[in-house]
């Protein structure tokens, strides 16, 4: 690519998809599909906030992502309410008042660059800013990778070891802001749920260990990048949308044609079984991990 911008734009998509895509495969395997949805709307009042007061868009957007865990956390452990109906009540609310704000004050940043992301638009100080939050993400949730998996696959074996499950939840949790800062202005608040679930979802079809779901789930990602830069700018049509439908095709090839998990051939051996051998489809957790073997 000629064009300076297109190589911001390219560099940007692809850091923010594959950071995505590694926190994607814990929060795919723990059932934490909606906290990342959570996370992601609630930091909409945080970034108007930072821009009425001159702060870093980053610093507001993250201690509202932070926020929104902590309220979520507390409504859960101080009512009879269920943890879905918590983050529910939170990330609404604190997404509308994002939204009243937005209305009130004047800004040069338009809604839709917030909610959709802009990445075309992005300036070799934004992408900087990016690469940095995303190499500190990588690095924490590499060299914590082993106690992760513990978290997602066994919460009693790890406190026996001496793994504090909360800690590691919460250090998780915020991660997960983190990263939501960090895709921010590539993908937009909306989009980039899409890409805290579907990378991990796509490899954990296609991969039977961690390690190669990881390898999967960020190459899967960064293709996807790359063909929706340079769809959106051939096309003319959104940037993160393009990423995000890129990636959803391949979820949707993994769906059908997995070798083992997906839908043509699980349909193919049962055809083959005789009926007496027949058995119910085990959970994808049974099939996906020896956890003896974390790594």
């Amino acid at each position: 690519m000629e064009f300076p911008f297109m190589q911001h734009a390219l560099a940007a998509a692809i850091i923010s998809s594959v950071v995505c895509a590694l926190l994607s495969c814990w929060l795919v395997l723990m059932g934490w599909s909606l906290m990342g949805e959570a996370v992601a709307h609630s930091i909409l009042p945080g970034i108007v906030l930072a821009h009425i007061f001159g702060l870093p868009m980053a610093l507001g957007a993250f201690v509202f992502g932070m926020l929104a865990v902590l309220l979520i956390g507390g409504i859960s452990g101080g009512s009879t309410l269920k943890h879905d109906t918590s983050i529910g009540v939170v990330f609404t609310s604190l997404f509308a008042l994002g939204l009243v704000l937005i209305s009130r004050t004047p800004s040069e940043t338009h809604l839709t660059h917030i909610l959709l992301g802009n990445v075309l638009g992005i300036s070799q100080q934004d992408l900087l800013q990016t690469a940095g939050l995303g190499l500190a993400t990588v690095a924490v949730l590499l060299a914590l990778r082993r106690s992760f998996v513990l978290l997602a696959f066994d919460k009693v074996h790890a406190h026996t070891i001496g793994i504090s499950s909360g800690a590691l939840s919460i250090l998780l949790l915020a991660l997960l802001a983190l990263t939501t800062v960090t895709s921010l202005q590539t993908l937009g608040i909306l989009l980039v749920v899409a890409m805290l679930v579907v990378p991990g979802a796509t490899a954990l079809l296609l991969c039977r260990r961690f390690g190669q779901m990881l390898a999967v789930a960020a190459t899967s990602a960064a293709v996807s990048a790359l063909i929706g830069v340079y769809a959106s700018y051939w096309l003319d049509i959104s940037t993160g949308g393009s990423i995000v439908l890129a990636q959803s095709g391949q979820f949707a090839l993994a769906y059908l044609f997995a070798p083992v998990k997906g839908m043509i051939p699980r349909l193919r051996q049962r055809r083959q079984r005789p009926a007496s051998d027949r058995v119910s489809p085990t959970r994808p957790i049974d099939t996906f991990l020896d956890v003896k073997d974390p790594a």
